[in-house]
């Protein structure tokens, strides 16, 4: 008797690993996740409790105040921004759009592990490009890999979990090599954190490319990571495409409001993004001063390469007080967080180096 099956790629599927939790009853710092470690701002939470009386309806199906909200911040129109369940699910959005069965989607490796899944479940092959030593996109190397069946390339920038962004020049070369009829999709889920003035602009660069598109977030830089918000920003043609794949109500009606609150409390939450920047500032300099080798990072996390002996570190970490993540094989990538759990770090990695 035949039975139901499943798709022969779900049985290559990577799974996605979550940041670990700490262990009931701990006490330990989670620095796994990348998380904002400020809770949410009070007019933030006072929408978040209006909008809680009205979960019995469905929510606006397209977003249409936060889309608006969101054009308007980034001086884009209305009918190029396409909000959805995190920038993930936005980025399978995209992938549906524009990938059909058998399609190429280059990306850097490593970098988020959401990659593979989300090119997999699309039916698209995917095409790993090794980051350099020292953490950065090889982008001559990802323009020397599309070839005729590629129709995305993945950009991400910063890095999770390396940490460097793009430069604006080398953008703009790599640009110029990929042909206009294969997507770049930019995914700036920490653009916020981005401090190099040499980094690429993404906003200039889309308004410049019309086969860009920009992937961005509220987990992140405005503190929504439990609610699910993230963003696509494209030409309204390209925008209509991924909204017509797109999840009906994907965004609750809570996160919803929440975002747009978060919006009108811009300047307060960047300025808790500057103390992060800050925190991360203080963190890479101590760490370089004990003698470690870590590379320069925009985001809010750091990237520790100790290859083979990446879980062995976390684990150390863990001991010490501070859950981080680590890439078996490849190293650990440790959030910024508040200053008492850098402190903590800081006194296990001064351990790790003396043992």
């Amino acid at each position: 008797m035949s039975r139901p099956t499943l798709r022969r790629a779900l049985a290559d599927l990577p799974p996605y690993v979550p940041g670990a939790r700490s262990p009931v009853g701990a006490a330990a710092f989670k620095l796994s996740s990348n998380e904002n470690p400020y809770p949410p701002l009070p007019s933030v939470m006072a929408a978040i409790a209006d909008a809680a009386v009205d979960v019995n309806r469905y929510p606006d199906m397209y977003a249409t105040e936060l889309t608006e909200a969101i054009a308007q911040d980034l001086g884009v129109a209305p009918d190029q921004v396409v909000v959805g369940c995190g920038s993930v699910a936005v980025l399978g959005h995209v992938l549906t759009a524009f990938c059909e069965a058998g399609d190429e989607v280059v990306f850097p490796w490593r970098s988020f592990e959401a990659y593979p899944i989300a090119v997999t479940l699309a039916g698209a092959q995917g095409v790993r490009v090794p980051v350099t030593d020292d953490g950065r996109l090889d982008l001559p190397a990802m323009a020397a890999a599309v070839t005729d069946r590629t129709r995305v390339v993945l950009v991400c920038t910063p890095n999770n979990p390396t940490g460097p962004a793009v430069r604006a020049d080398e953008l703009e070369q790599f640009l110029d090599a990929v042909p206009e009829h294969v997507l770049v999709v930019l995914d700036e889920a920490y653009v916020e954190f981005v401090r190099d003035p040499a980094a690429a602009d993404g906003l200039a660069v889309f308004a410049a490319r019309r086969n860009v598109v920009l992937l961005r977030t509220f987990s992140k830089a405005y503190g929504l990571a439990g609610l699910r918000v993230g963003f696509a920003v494209a030409r309204a043609r390209h925008a209509a495409g991924i909204r017509a794949a797109s999840t009906p109500f994907g965004v609750s009606h809570v996160a919803q409001l929440a975002a747009l609150a978060s919006l009108r409390a811009r300047d307060e939450l960047l300025a808790r993004v500057d103390a992060i920047v800050q925190e991360r500032t203080r963190m890479l300099a101590a760490l370089r001063a004990q003698g470690w080798t870590v590379p320069d990072s925009e985001a809010n996390f750091v990237w520790f390469g100790v290859g083979d002996h990446a879980t062995s570190f976390a684990e150390r970490c863990s001991r010490g007080g501070v859950i981080v993540r680590a890439f078996a094989g490849d190293g650990v990538r440790v959030s910024v967080g508040e200053p008492e759990a850098t402190d903590l770090l800081l006194e296990v990695t001064a351990q790790h180096l003396a043992r």
